[in-house]
């Protein structure tokens, strides 16, 4: 399809509508197309054209809530949002944002069943893997932001976060920290796996792991916010916190300002995501960067793909660590050399 849309010059968005006989695209150009096609041999996939006929030129972008509390507003979903609903207008199609309550159900099925999208995006797997598994045997287009389960039916776009985790916690114990605290929720893949990159590190650093310095904190800066406080009042000696999101780190450092404790040089922290606000913060954010931007291009693209009938593999995309002032000083940037 794409060869076909360079000989034309129009998009794959125009080369799938031609074919599909929509009238949204003008005589003149669906036969020119049909032509083409036809001269070029190409043959319509027939699972992808049962898409097709049926098409809205609409993808549905869920969010998936696990804790009611977490709101669209989080700086990371406007990011990935960002980046998504450009590559989906860029495609042609208009992107439908839901965000769901998964204590519904049925709160998958009926998306689906609805019949209003050609695809559906979703922005994590908020614990419901057992039942995007199952839609997935028979409804193919879909692709979600999260980790890789064996047997998986769906394609999943993510990153390597089990040695993001590690990173993380690497860095603040080559900075000479050894009571380094674990801030975030554990019941998602990903977190899950970030927590194990935490132990790891731990382990292979020879520092006994302190389940004490260890706080559960939901996605928000207020839920945040309480479980830095708590640790600060255990009075364990905390030098370092990995965190496991832009905005858990956010409202840690929030709790150890208002305690007259300073980052980084009492408690350094270092969060995960890079949010566009990360490195505008005060003290701008240590953190692991996922590529949001690019993380949301990766879904779109994967999703057509499938809709033209391709074959589409997992993406595991690269992490990177971005060190800034919530684990080194500027004034410790500024020494010289040597």
């Amino acid at each position: 399809m794409s060869d076909i849309a360079r000989i034309a010059g129009v998009s794959k968005s125009t080369v799938s509508r031609a074919l599909s006989d929509s009238p949204l695209v003008n005589k003149a150009t669906r036969r020119r197309i049909q032509s083409i096609a036809e001269e070029n041999g190409y043959k319509i996939n027939l699972k992808a054209r049962n898409f097709r006929l049926k098409e809205t030129f609409t993808v549905s972008v869920l969010i998936p809530m696990i804790d009611e509390e977490q709101h669209i507003s989080d700086p990371f979903f406007l990011d990935m949002l960002g980046s998504i609903a450009d590559a989906i207008s860029d495609r042609g199609h208009e992107m439908m944002l839901s965000k769901v309550a998964t204590t519904d159900p049925c709160w998958l099925e009926e998306i689906v069943d609805s019949q209003r999208n050609d695809g559906l995006i979703l922005i994590g797997q908020a614990g419901e893997h057992d039942r995007i598994n199952a839609v997935a045997e028979r409804y193919e287009p879909v692709v979600v932001w999260g980790g890789q389960f064996p047997n998986q039916h769906y394609c999943t776009v993510g990153t390597d976060n089990l040695l993001g985790g590690k990173t993380a916690t690497q860095h603040l114990i080559a900075l000479g920290r050894r009571r380094i605290g674990f801030l975030g929720e554990k019941r998602q893949p990903e977190m899950r796996l970030r927590y194990q990159g935490y132990l790891e590190a731990l382990e292979e650093a020879g520092i006994k792991h302190d389940p004490l310095l260890e706080a559960p904190a939901h996605i928000t800066g207020e839920a945040a916010f309480d479980a830095m406080s708590e640790l600060i009042d255990r009075e364990l000696g905390v030098d370092g916190v990995f965190a496991t999101s832009d905005v858990v780190a956010m409202g840690a450092i929030r709790a150890l300002n208002e305690r007259g404790l300073g980052v980084p040089e009492d408690v350094a922290i270092v969060g995960y995501d890079d949010v566009t606000l990360a490195a505008y913060y005060t003290p701008a954010l240590t953190t692991v960067s996922q590529n949001i931007t690019r993380g949301g291009r990766v879904l779109v693209d994967s999703l057509f793909q499938i809709l033209d009938g391709e074959a589409v593999a997992p993406v595991v995309l690269p992490t990177e660590l971005k060190i800034r002032s919530s684990t080194v000083s500027q004034a410790k940037k500024a020494e010289p050399a040597g």
